[in-house]
């Protein structure tokens, strides 16, 4: 039942994908979902070229499985240093985060036999990079911590679905079996996660960030980023919620100072658990996760809740 299209394209046993997190998403996070038998991601991001190689080889002294890097091909980012490393280093799955349509980052990565993911927030996107040869397209909703477009999981999946002829992803707000069994009726071929796995025993995330997700709930978190065209989702905590006041106060004006003041925020809470001076991206799917279990246990107890609901259906009455 739950060997789908992008199981035999990415060569894994379940058709869960590891979200490609800033600081959270390297080889031990990495190799613990693949070898779980879902698709690992490393999250190159702004990494140097040789911390990058670094997490490349790690994860391959790891797992034999197969695994994948997210870059992020924009401007100020080293994604072309990037690209080159990740075929040096005979890496065959690449997602990425963002699209620029300036740069032929999709052919690029074909012309080395890489399997591409594309992670969009629209229908209309995702015309877009199937039109330049994405393989696997991720419909991220709202829901999603990180950057995130404006319509939610529930709609986008389905009519991403019916646009494309390529295998769809869902991702936002999905974080146990009942969210891999929805995902897969609206019509996906499997689910993306990141907040579930930012709070497992194999990331390295600093223990007090893990205890505030373990206690968040729907609620917690907040949007903001939209006078800098990359609104993001994280969880609402004094820097995330004066950033909010200020966009509203100011719009574009704030828009240089706030991106200023947003550099290293992430590794503050991440690393360092600074909760109330870091941003945290985090989906709201965060009110489903209330232990820290590790990857493997995250993943079968997945696995086994949706083949369990997936029966009961099959037995109810109307």
């Amino acid at each position: 039942m739950l060997e789908t299209a992008i199981c035999k394209m990415l060569g894994i046993k379940y058709p869960i994908i590891q979200g490609g997190m800033a600081w959270v998403s390297e080889h031990n996070l990495t190799a613990a979902v693949s070898n779980a038998g879902g698709l690992g991601i490393i999250a190159a991001g702004n990494l140097p070229g040789e911390d990058l190689v670094h997490e490349i080889r790690e994860t391959y002294k790891l797992t034999d499985k197969p695994f994948g890097v997210n870059i992020v091909p924009i401007a100020g980012v080293k994604f072309t240093d990037h690209l080159k490393i990740i075929a040096d280093e005979g890496v065959r799955i690449v997602s990425l985060a963002f699209s620029d349509p300036k740069m032929s980052v999709i052919s690029e990565l074909h012309k080395h036999r890489i399997t591409v993911i594309c992670v969009v927030p629209s229908v209309r996107l995702a015309r877009r990079v199937e039109n330049e040869g994405a393989d696997i397209i991720v419909a991220m909703g709202t829901e999603a911590g990180g950057h995130v477009g404006k319509i939610a999981t529930l709609p986008l999946v389905p009519q991403i679905v019916d646009a494309v002829s390529v295998p769809v992803v869902a991702a936002g707000g999905i974080g146990d079996g009942r969210g891999l069994l929805a995902a897969l009726c609206l019509g996906a071929s499997g689910i993306q996660m990141g907040t579930r796995f930012m709070v497992s025993k194999e990331s390295i995330m600093h223990s007090d960030t893990k205890a505030r997700i373990l206690e968040a709930t729907e609620e917690d978190t907040i949007v903001t980023g939209m006078v800098t065209g990359s609104p993001m989702r994280s969880l609402s905590n004094e820097f995330t919620r004066h950033w909010q006041t200020r966009e509203k106060e100011q719009g574009q004006r704030a828009k240089e100072e706030l991106q200023r003041e947003g550099l290293g925020r992430g590794y503050r809470v991440i690393i360092e658990g600074d909760m109330e001076q870091g941003t945290l991206p985090m989906g709201q799917g965060c009110g489903l996760v209330r232990e820290e279990k590790s990857v493997r246990d995250i993943i079968d107890d997945i696995i086994s809740e949706a083949e369990t609901m997936y029966k009961r259906i099959g037995t109810m009455k109307t």
